[in-house]
């Protein structure tokens, strides 16, 4: 089996395309993780939807304060100079565009940009959620990934076949093979492990993947 990247080394790597100063709503679960990669000298202003701005790392166990925590119901700190408001008001940040950044899972996303990162069923999700306002609020959209099923179906298609999040949302996908941007309602290769063939990874990826020139090597630290 072709070796991929980890959880940690796909939130490393989206983590490093954040701008000082950015603000930044991170999804539910395994897009949280982008938060503990940062780079140095740069410093994003993270918002939760339940309403916090500018929380920070997740405090020692032991010292969790109940009262503070962010969409996930997982325990946060605070940075000097965060802000508490209501959940409407949190709201009217996604919606009015004050947002630079969402970052979110998927089921699926289409090569036109539409994702899919909830669904029915009994193993689904109740409802879309916040998701729906972030994927349009925000100013850009990414998606981390692996790039597979746990069935080794592609996560990356022509179409997304799941009750859709937003339609023409994504810019960029980070997954545990390559980081792809969607242009022109293409799939557009930028980075890929050096493991791996264009050809391997195009049997891996449900639509048309294509190659612009010089594809640049996607490399993460040991995590």
């Amino acid at each position: 089996m072709t070796p991929k990247l980890t959880n940690n080394q796909i939130a490393w790597r989206a983590a490093q395309d954040i701008t000082d100063g950015a603000y930044v709503n991170l999804g539910i679960g395994f897009p949280e993780k982008v938060a503990q990669y940062q780079p140095d000298g740069r410093q994003a202003i993270f918002h939760t939807e339940n309403g916090i701005l500018n929380f920070g790392q997740s405090p020692e166990p032991g010292s969790e304060d109940w009262d503070l925590i962010n969409a996930g119901k997982k325990a946060v700190t605070l940075k000097p100079g965060a802000a508490f408001f209501h959940h409407a008001d949190s709201f009217a940040m996604v919606r009015g565009g004050h947002l630079d950044v969402a970052i979110l899972g998927a089921y699926e996303v289409a090569e036109n940009g539409d994702l899919a990162n909830w669904s029915t069923g009994p193993k689904g999700v109740p409802a879309v959620g916040g998701a729906m306002d972030l994927v349009h609020g925000a100013k850009r959209v990414a998606v981390i990934t692996d790039h597979v099923t746990k069935s080794g179906a592609p996560k990356l298609v022509s179409r997304c076949s799941l009750p859709l999040t937003g339609v023409g949302c994504v810019t960029r996908v980070y997954t545990s093979l390559a980081v792809i941007d969607i242009e022109g309602g293409r799939f557009v290769l930028r980075e890929k492990l050096r493991s791996i063939s264009l050809e391997e990874l195009q049997a891996v990826t449900g639509a048309e993947l294509v190659v612009p020139g010089d594809i640049a090597d996607l490399i993460v630290p040991e995590l």
